[in-house]
């Protein structure tokens, strides 16, 4: 009789069940917290056993106010991951398709137009490249950067190459900090952007590698890297990195990845 009551919902169900699971221990994984996954889900199952199979009530009831206190406690623990999965979320190429498609006041620049924020950017970063000056320049796509921006010196200019390598030279005072990129201008440099303590980022990348990826973990942002060591070109976007690039690859990647 249980099995004829067995239907397409309950399937349905399951399945969506074991993909959140999923999801959950992949990302538990990724940040080092595996362990915890682990004990959370034993203690679910312990709580079901309890409170379902063997109807202890007093034992049933003190869980469940636990699991009613640890909800919260897990959402202020994981609260930088939860952020992250739902900046991911949201920041989804196709969220922010059909975010464009019902915001009538977002349209398409022209491919002139997109050029000209782009080429300055490319050029800019292949000669800071060759010279091997360090360089951080973060380009805000649908996650506004106010809070980055208030960190540092206001600029608001025009995007040129000139002035992208003035600001980045050795002996200017804004040359360590990060340059802010929004809608088609400069908004600031020497700004501060969060580090990321990955322990899965490369030995040899530095604090801009790691503050570029610690800005993406908590935006759609695109976050370029140039290297004073070894004078290498990378990308960050959500929270994963492109290395050793050329012109042409990143002029196709910010092509590609810049909301228009």
């Amino acid at each position: 009789m249980l099995f004829f009551e067995f239907g397409i919902k309950d399937i349905i169900d399951i399945v969506l069940v074991a993909l959140m699971l999923f999801y959950v221990y992949r990302l538990m994984k990724e940040s080092r917290s595996l362990n915890v996954f682990m004990g959370i889900l034993m203690f679910v199952v312990l709580w079901l056993v309890v409170s379902q199979v063997l109807e202890m009530k007093l034992l049933g009831s003190i869980m469940d106010k636990l699991v009613s206190v640890g909800v919260i406690g897990l959402i202020i623990l994981f609260q930088e991951d939860i952020r992250k999965f739902l900046y991911n979320l949201g920041g989804h190429q196709r969220i922010r398709a059909l975010r464009r498609l019902f915001s009538g006041s977002e349209k398409h620049r022209s491919d002139e137009q997109l050029k000209q924020v782009i080429m300055p950017i490319v050029m800019s970063c292949m000669s800071m490249s060759k010279k091997k000056i360090g360089a951080l320049l973060v380009i805000q796509r649908a996650t506004p950067l106010d809070d980055i921006v208030a960190t540092g010196e206001p600029i608001d200019a025009a995007i040129s190459q000139r002035l992208i390598e003035n600001i980045f030279f050795k002996n200017s005072p804004l040359h360590d900090g990060a340059m802010v990129i929004a809608g088609g201008r400069i908004r600031a440099a020497g700004c501060i952007l969060p580090v990321s303590h990955s322990l899965d980022i490369p030995k040899e990348f530095g604090l801009r590698h790691r503050a570029a990826l610690g800005i993406t973990h908590e935006s759609d942002c695109i976050a370029i890297v140039v290297s004073e060591e070894t004078g290498g070109i990378s990308v960050a976007i959500r929270s994963d990195f492109q290395v050793r690039l050329s012109a042409e690859k990143l002029e196709s990647i910010l092509t590609q990845e810049m909301i228009v």
